[in-house]
C-alpha cells in the first residue's frame, strides 16, 4: 500500500489539505457594513463554511482513497473526482477575494495550490499502475 508511489501523492495531499484550515490563502482589507470601516482579515478556510466543507471532505477523501488500493479503477475515479474538488475549492478562494477592498495573496497560498498538483500526480500513479496490471495479465 505504502510502497506505492501515488499513496505517498495521497498522503502529502491530505496533509497539504488539513494545513490548509489554518494557514490563509490571502489577506486584506475588508469594509465592514455596519460599521463602515476596513477590517484586516486573514483568509483561511474556518472564514466560509463551504469553503471548510470542502477542504475537510478533501482531506478526508484523499485518505480513504489511499486505502483502496485493491480497486486501482475506482481510486483513479475517486481522486478525479477529488482533483475537481479541489479546483472548486480553489475557485471560491479566488471568489471570495473579490469580495476585498484590497488583498495579497499570502505564500501559504502554495499549500492549497499543490493539492491538486498532488493528486494529478496520484492520479498519473493510478493510471500507470492499472496499465502495468493490465500488461501483465494481458502476457499471462
Amino acid at each position: 500500500m505504502l510502497q506505492r508511489i501515488q499513496s505517498v501523492w495521497l498522503l502529502l495531499a491530505t496533509t497539504l489539505s488539513a494545513l490548509s484550515v489554518k494557514w490563509s490563502f490571502f489577506s486584506g482589507n475588508r469594509v465592514n457594513p455596519s460599521t463602515n470601516a476596513k477590517d484586516w482579515v486573514e483568509y483561511n478556510a474556518t472564514e466560509n463554511t463551504i469553503i471548510l466543507l470542502l477542504t475537510v471532505a478533501i482531506a478526508v477523501a484523499a485518505l480513504v482513497c489511499i486505502f483502496m488500493y485493491k480497486d486501482r479503477k475506482r481510486q483513479l475515479l475517486i481522486t478525479i473526482s477529488i482533483l475537481a474538488l479541489s479546483l472548486v475549492n480553489l475557485f471560491l478562494y479566488f471568489n471570495a477575494s473579490q469580495t476585498f477592498t484590497e488583498s495579497n495573496t499570502d505564500l501559504t497560498a502554495l499549500i492549497s495550490l499543490g493539492i491538486p498538483v498532488l493528486l494529478i500526480l496520484a492520479a498519473i500513479g493510478i493510471y500507470k499502475d492499472e496499465q502495468l496490471v493490465k500488461n501483465a495479465d494481458r502476457l499471462r
